[in-house]
């Protein structure tokens, strides 16, 4: 299964990310590949949670000002 996930490298070291899916969850790394390791872990820890497999996931667009 391949998931999303948005990253940036941090001031003071390491990397900051999280899953689209989910971004209130946030997790680090020293390197990339780190981070990607945690967010898989993170992502796993999620969907063993009940509600993770029932809730059912939505999109839309906006139209925004520019």
């Amino acid at each position: 299964m391949e998931i999303s996930y948005t990253f940036w490298q941090a001031v003071e070291g390491g990397f900051i990310g999280f899953i689209n899916q989910f971004p209130d969850y946030w997790t680090q790394g020293e390197t990339v590949d780190e981070l990607e390791k945690m967010l898989a872990s993170l992502y796993a820890d999620i969907a063993a949670f009940p509600e993770f497999k029932t809730a059912q996931e939505h999109t839309g667009k906006i139209m925004v000002a520019v």
